[in-house]
């Protein structure tokens, strides 16, 4: 199997039990969920699917010498994102923004995943555990690869990031067994900054807001009205919007209507329709010194200091958003 990917290259996967995961429904599943949630339909551009995000992670974890186990842990760690990602935690209301994560086992032992698991000769338990794996995920404000494949992949599709911009940062950053690091104190200033247009610029942008928020209100109303139910959620996008279509009913047409790749917003914090709070997301890398120890980037840069604490403000304050066209 050879998997040409526009952030890491071209890889050769050449294991069974990765290729028949790949292959299964639960993973193909993956190419019509979109990681930005509502944000396909009202920018046709931002179309990223947690399918390329789940290869993308194996791949990274591979290219840091991580153990065939985590890279299987890495393929599935978002097989149970429902369609439209983390617009699903604003329905179900889970501030926390983790709703995938409560069903993620259950997912998983419905589905044939396990069977093909170990009949590889692995034990699922330890793989799907992710406190095992230290490239795989790690608490902010770590590098991990979860982290750094989002960032890297939206910021190099949607903000005109290069690949050699990406190279030169995959070059400096290593892993000690312990610790995802980087080895140029520039390099780490420079992912902070990126990290950041993804959180500012991407995630509370003011149009990605309105279409959560406005696709929120669709599935709040189609589920109040029975015309989809939560089980319907482990469909895809499109095959969930198609249910609400087929429905004859004012208001959902309507919140549909306004969900469109025409429509135009504005910031107003005084006369607005929505407003977004986004989960805290801070990142302070580990930079390697001359003198061999690791330490945070921010003990070592005032801009990092000053981005971050940015960053955090923002996330406080939210986004306020007004439709005007």
């Amino acid at each position: 199997m050879i998997i040409e990917d526009d952030i890491y290259g071209t890889f050769t996967i050449q294991e069974p039990v990765l290729k028949e995961l790949i292959e299964t429904s639960s993973i193909q599943r993956l190419k019509g969920v979109h990681q930005g949630g509502g944000s396909y339909l009202v920018n046709e551009k931002w179309n990223v699917t947690r399918y390329e995000h789940s290869v993308g992670v194996m791949l990274f974890i591979r290219k840091m010498g991580g153990s065939l186990e985590e890279q299987i842990a890495g393929l599935l760690h978002d097989v149970s994102h429902t369609a439209f990602s983390h617009v699903i935690d604003y329905v179900m209301e889970e501030e926390k923004e983790d709703y995938h994560e409560h069903i993620f086992k259950e997912i998983i032992y419905q589905s044939d995943i396990p069977s093909i698991i170990e009949k590889h000769g692995f034990d699922i338990e330890p793989i799907l555990d992710e406190s095992n794996w230290r490239i795989l995920e790690q608490p902010l404000p770590d590098l991990c690869a979860d982290r750094v494949d989002y960032t890297l992949r939206d910021m190099y599709h949607y903000q005109g990031l290069s690949k050699k911009e990406i190279d030169d940062f995959l070059q400096s950053l290593q892993f000690d067994g312990n610790n995802l690091y980087l080895t140029n104190t520039h390099v780490a200033e420079w992912f902070v900054r990126l990290f950041y247009r993804e959180v500012i610029d991407f995630f509370m942008h003011p149009l990605n807001v309105y279409g959560s928020q406005q696709l929120k209100q669709l599935l709040k109303v189609a589920l109040e009205k029975h015309v989809i139910t939560t089980e319907d959620f482990l469909l895809q996008d499109d095959e969930v919007l198609d249910l609400i279509r087929q429905k004859s009913d004012d208001k959902l047409s309507t919140l549909l209507n306004g969900l469109q790749t025409d429509i135009t917003v504005i910031e107003d914090e005084q006369l607005y329709d929505y407003h977004q709070k986004s989960k805290l997301r801070y990142i302070d890398p580990f930079v390697i010194t001359e003198s061999k120890s690791l330490q945070r980037i921010s003990s070592l840069s005032e801009s990092v200091k000053y981005e971050t604490n940015k960053a955090k403000l923002k996330s406080e304050k939210g986004t306020y958003v007004r439709r005007i066209r």
